[in-house]
């Protein structure tokens, strides 16, 4: 087996969302989002307490510091520091996050910011329709603008939008705002357009503007195999690929949209979405590293897509199962090799140095309040996925760090406190927020020493 050294300054650490940690959602200022207004169900929560980091979080930057954690990614709530999403900035809710950088930072933990993880402020969703109109990509910009010069002197990595490359599916409409119209293929190539504007925009302020600082493309990377060796399983994975993947890697490296998906937008009346004006602003711009999520893998079935599907969609309708993996109880299917390929076809494509900032595996999991949580397969799930990116690096990829996700029990992305992904248990279910109690679990003091050992010891 080759032996591996991942480089010394390499950062590991946990990335969560705001309305999944913070709660407070009416304290000190902060206005709704449109996450505020979910109610709960039998099957999930609502979002106003999550796991109260905003009260806690000094006692889980502890927690994290103890782990040997050097980098946490926070999301800023965008109704947390301007109540409308537009006019005046909410001083406390800066403050709010001020105080969590500086506290970051004394911990030795190196902050980086995400600025949209689809909690758009309720006044914007409701008032233009969130990212299909045009004046929420100069909100966004003046939001992002302010929180850059406000952190920027202490934060050197920056996001902008959690998993862009989603405002290319269906999920574009919720997680942009989006609450009445006919969802239509029109609109959805407009809210992906937005949103690559609203990027480029704030990309392109801080490269003129702050030197110091580092702002990378992020994605939801999609690893997907043809379903058989059919030549239309083959043909409809690498065009889906194309859409999903490649064409925002393309924006996001060289400011130039995939020709492909130009010629389908061109074929289905979508060109008046290309303003010669915005395609200027995106094509000056520039990633100076790439980050990624991974969580499983998945096959496409070309005989379940119907004619006519656009690309975007073919996962949506043509998912089908690999015989040849596992999967957790929600279908996710766990594919350590996935993880290597992502890592490998990212820095072939892009020549950045490449961020894995999610990875991680969802179980549902009990506390008996007295012992430790024996979690001995998401120790196996890191294992094997950490090993993978070090068999990616021995072939020549520039990896910078690995984050897991919700490394600290949060709400799923749908509100789900039953599946869980951290090392530490937060004592509370769905429908009873118990004491929120933090108890580390099994994985904890095995991912003490991988850190410890920089990855050495797995």
């Amino acid at each position: 087996m080759i032996v591996t050294e991942l480089r010394k300054d390499f950062l590991w650490g946990n990335s969560v969302s705001s309305m999944q940690t913070e709660g407070a959602w009416n304290e000190d200022g902060k206005g709704p989002s449109v996450y505020d207004i979910r109610p709960a169900t039998e099957k999930v929560s609502d979002w106003k307490v999550a796991i109260d980091e905003y009260h806690r979080y000094p006692e889980d930057i502890e927690l994290m510091k103890d782990l040997g954690m050097n980098c946490y990614r926070f999301q800023i709530s965008w109704s947390r520091v301007q109540p409308d999403g537009e006019g005046a900035f909410n001083e406390k809710g800066i403050e709010f996050y001020s105080n969590l950088v500086d506290e970051l930072l004394a911990a030795g933990i190196q902050p980086m910011v995400a600025l949209y993880h689809f909690d758009m402020p309720l006044n914007l969703a409701k008032k233009y329709n969130g990212f299909i109109n045009r004046q929420v990509v100069d909100n966004f910009f003046q939001f992002g603008k302010k929180m850059v010069d406000v952190l920027g002197d202490r934060v050197k990595y920056w996001l902008t939008f959690n998993e862009q490359n989603l405002y290319g599916f269906s999920h574009a409409f919720p997680s942009s705002g989006y609450l009445k119209g006919d969802k239509t293929l029109h609109d959805q190539y407009q809210i992906f357009h937005n949103v690559a504007l609203a990027h480029a925009k704030v990309a392109n302020y801080i490269h003129a503007n702050k030197p110091g600082l580092q702002i990378g493309g992020m994605e939801a990377y999609q690893v997907a195999y043809p379903a058989t060796p059919n030549p239309a399983d083959v043909a409809a994975t690498r065009e889906y690929t194309e859409f999903v993947d490649n064409n925002l890697i393309r924006i996001f490296t060289e400011g130039k949209y995939s020709d492909e998906v130009l010629a389908f937008m061109k074929a289905h009346d979508l060109e008046d979405i290309l303003k010669p004006d915005e395609m200027a602003e995106i094509g000056e711009t520039r990633s100076d590293f790439f980050a990624f999520s991974y969580y499983a893998t998945f096959t496409i079935d070309s005989t379940q897509i119907p004619t006519g599907t656009a690309p975007n969609y073919f996962a949506e309708v043509g998912t089908k199962k690999n015989p040849y993996l596992q999967a957790n109880e929600w279908g996710w299917q766990i594919d350590p090799q996935g993880f290597e390929t992502a890592i490998l076809t990212l820095q072939n494509q892009t020549h950045l140095p490449i961020f894995p900032i999610e990875n991680g595996i969802g179980v549902r999991e009990h506390w008996d309040g007295e012992h430790e949580i024996d979690d001995d397969y998401r120790i196996a799930y890191h294992r094997d996925h950490i090993q993978a990116m070090k068999n990616a690096v021995a072939k020549g990829a520039n990896v910078i760090g690995y984050l897991g996700w919700g490394l600290i029990d949060i709400l799923s992305s749908q509100g789900d406190m039953e599946k869980r992904y951290g090392v530490v248990y937060v004592n509370r279910t769905n429908d009873d927020l118990r004491d929120l109690k933090r108890v580390p679990k099994k994985s904890y003091h095995w991912f003490k020493r991988v850190i410890a050992s920089n990855g050495d010891v797995l």
